[in-house]
């Protein structure tokens, strides 16, 4: 289980990011790269990293599902995922 602390980080960051999302595009697009260095860091998308919805686990994350590997085959043997299931050949 991660820390409420990196977790309200990551959180924080997706904020500002919205925030800069327009006036980055904009400054971009000018090739303005001194008013882009002038943004805060965190509001580079690039510093934003995916974690688990329900542990916040950074490492092993499933896009498609949006939670670590290690809850998706917990979710998936209980049957919490529609049309999920355990293959055997």
């Amino acid at each position: 289980m991660a820390k409420e602390s990196m977790k309200a980080r990551e959180v924080k960051r997706a904020k500002i990011v919205a925030k800069y999302a327009e006036k980055r595009a904009a400054l971009k697009e000018a090739g303005d790269y001194e008013g882009l260095q002038k943004l805060p860091k965190n509001a580079s998308p690039i510093r934003m990293h995916n974690r688990c919805k329900i542990t916040g686990r950074p490492k092993g994350y499933m896009r498609q599902f949006g939670v670590s590997r290690v809850k998706f085959r917990e979710m998936a043997n209980f049957g919490l995922i529609p049309g999920v299931k355990k293959a055997s050949w």
